[in-house]
């Protein structure tokens, strides 16, 4: 107990120092040397006209989205909307995306974006779908990579804190979800001291289907109230399990950073999830009744919709043999990964000074021998010298993740000491280690935890970077730094600002997606209830106080541009369809007063946004999206008149008169 104490006074008084000295790389807090020196610079430029080799999507985390870089350039290509409104692209405020932020608790606008993973073929990366994680409201997103757009969204039920996912099996047979908060299951008025044996984690399995990618909560395990940290599903040999690192397995509700340390080791739970396909196929399972949303944008009618589900299937593995195992790990692990071949099962126990890595042929062998250290909620634990494949010792301070690439390295990330540590699968041999800048956390090579690694390059994603940019007030962005690994030694490349906090990021060859690109949405496939496919059939209907305004836009005019006979008090609806099918030429509208985002259309496609006019007048609106040498041309007006007035509704067509 006073060794575990000690620890943890050390690494706070060391994060302390590093938060106080923010030296650079050079020792003076100034970091001209190092980064851009040498043939750095030409290993990261890409020429006017040329393409980044890779794609890397990295969370936003507080942002609630998901950016889009160019690897090696880090050029920031898009910011694609998932858990947060967006007032660019009118996500979340036109009537069309409304419905992908509906919860159980209502329209929620924003959520804490983790961990991005991309869908996997035989263990590849295959750039069909990026899925990513709410963390504060636990939902869990499916962004197409063919229009880089969110089309899915599912809440987890039964889970708080969905911190844990959503990591992809081998054939994307289902992303995951683990709750890091435990809590009453289900949910119920209930003392917080009554936690320990009452509150529950649960993880989620999400069954995708392999052609269109929809997603269904196919069944949940409900675990011991421990915290659920971070996961990965087993790889080739180990296909067929998941593991997920545990911290509080003391099972406290207060002060954790002491309360949560009292014991040597917390574990990893080893999760057999075909033989969990087998119990739900016996029927083993119990229905729990709940509430949850799920989300689907269709791509043909340009509309989401949200739909009420009211059970899942729950296994509980107090009663399940062989559904569950806990590896012994040491304290308070982060990362949990497995490395190509899914044979190694690296375990960052925070507060160890050292790398623990399990085997999956020993954890077999000790399975099947009934090698047992007793039971947690009768759910067998491995004993650890039986799993243990061997250890990094003395690595350095903090490990929080570990990547791979395609030599038979790992790359841990150690947030304490700031650096980026290189060593050998199976001799545990330290090869290399390089200085981060500052207070690293999550690191990513492209394909780092599938089974091919590309193995070029590892991105770091940095919490701290007082002295790496103009300073911009209290709030510094964080930093994203580039290392070149295609060499014994890891080579800084370069360092760019990143969007909101992120966590975790996902890369892939730019090949593998961008053939597959959506360059419009074609007008003959519009279905949308409202699309409006030829300027002549553009019109204003009104049904009571109801408008409804079937507008066109191409470059560079609105049909209609101007319209009488609107009245104060009335909802008016624009729905704007873009008649160009021209690749790269959307069109936006906005509209004085409307209390919402302008619009920003893709060519093909048709968007609404509401308006409630409060007083009389003479209302412009325009085109927010410059997008012909007139777009400053491109405006139109509405006449509001007040409620008693007697003005018709008429609009003009053509450039025509009223």
């Amino acid at each position: 107990m006073n060794k575990i104490k000690g620890i943890i006074v050390f690494i706070l008084a060391i994060s302390f120092t590093i938060g106080l000295t923010s030296c650079g790389p050079n020792g003076s807090g100034n970091s001209n040397n190092g980064a851009l020196t040498g043939s750095a610079a030409e290993k990261v430029f890409v020429a006017p006209g040329e393409y980044d080799e890779f794609y890397a999507f990295v969370s936003g985390g507080f942002s609630g989205q998901l950016a889009v870089y160019g690897l090696p350039s880090g050029r920031l290509f898009k910011v694609i909307p998932v858990f947060s409104v967006d007032g660019e692209k009118a996500y979340g405020f036109n009537e069309e995306t409304k419905p992908m932020l509906e919860t159980s608790y209502g329209f929620i606008p924003w959520d804490d974006a983790h961990h991005p993973d991309i869908s996997q073929t035989n263990g590849k990366l295959d750039g069909r779908w990026v899925f990513i994680n709410g963390n504060n409201t636990p939902r869990i997103a499916r962004i197409d990579l063919t229009t880089f757009e969110t089309v899915e969204i599912i809440e987890i039920p039964n889970s708080a804190g969905n911190h844990s996912s959503p990591y992809v099996t081998d054939n994307t047979e289902y992303v995951v979800a683990g709750t890091r908060f435990a809590v009453p299951v289900p949910q119920k008025d209930m003392s917080i001291d009554k936690y320990k044996g009452n509150f529950k984690g649960a993880l989620s399995f999400i069954k995708i289907d392999p052609e269109h990618g929809s997603m269904n909560i196919e069944f949940q395990i409900l675990m011991p109230g421990f915290d659920y940290d971070k996961a990965h599903p087993g790889r080739g040999k180990s296909h067929g399990w998941f593991f997920f690192t545990t911290y509080n397995t003391e099972e406290a509700n207060s002060l954790l950073e002491v309360n949560a340390s009292q014991r040597d080791k917390d574990f990893i739970a080893a999760v057999n999830w075909k033989k969990a396909e087998e119990y739900i196929k016996a029927g083993k399972f119990k229905t729990m009744k709940t509430n949850y949303a799920h989300n689907v944008y269709d791509e043909t009618t340009h509309m989401a919709t949200s739909t009420m589900k009211k059970e899942v299937r729950m296994l509980d593995p107090s009663e399940l043999p062989g559904l569950v195992y806990f590896l012994p790990t040491p304290k308070s692990p982060h990362g949990c990964d497995v490395d190509p071949t899914g044979e190694y099962i690296v375990g960052s126990g925070k507060l160890s000074a050292n790398v623990t890595v399990h085997s999956f042929t020993k954890m077999m062998n000790a399975i099947k021998e009934e090698k047992f250290d007793g039971k947690a909620y009768n759910i067998p634990i491995l004993k650890f010298e039986d799993v243990l494949a061997g250890t990094v010792v003395q690595p350095g301070l903090g490990p929080l993740h570990t990547e791979f690439d395609n030599e038979g390295n790992a790359y841990t990330s150690f947030f304490i000491s700031s650096e980026i540590v290189k060593w050998k699968l199976g001799t545990w041999e330290v090869i290399d280690r390089k200085p981060t800048y500052y207070s690293v956390g999550h690191l990513m090579i492209p394909g780092g935890n599938s089974q091919q690694p590309f193995g070029k390059y590892v991105l770091a994603m940095n919490k701290i970077t007082k002295d790496r940019y103009l300073p911009t007030g209290p709030e510094v962005t964080q930093s994203a730094q580039l290392y070149d690994i295609s060499g014994d030694k890891m080579v800084l490349l370069s360092d760019f600002p990143t969007v909101g906090e992120p966590h975790y990021a996902a890369g892939i060859p730019a090949d593998l997606i961008k053939a597959n690109s959506k360059k419009i949405y074609l007008l003959e496939e519009n279905k949308h209830p409202y699309a409006t496919k030829a300027e002549k059939d553009a019109k204003v209907v009104r049904n009571g106080k109801t408008v409804h305004i079937y507008m066109t836009t191409i470059r560079s005019h609105f049909a209609p541009d101007n319209i009488e006979g609107i009245k104060v008090g009335d909802k008016v609806y624009f729905h704007v369809t873009n008649l160009e099918q021209d690749y790269d030429v959307p069109h936006g509208i906005a509209m004085i007063g409307a209390n919402t985002s302008e619009l920003l259309i893709m060519p093909g496609q048709t968007e609404t946004f509401v308006w409630e006019p409060k007083k009389a007048g003479v209302w412009p609106f325009y085109c927010t999206d410059f997008c012909s040498a007139l777009h400053q041309e491109m405006q139109g007006y509405v006449r509001v008149s007040p409620r008693n007035s007697n003005v018709k509704l008429k609009w003009s067509l053509d450039g025509e008169a009223l």
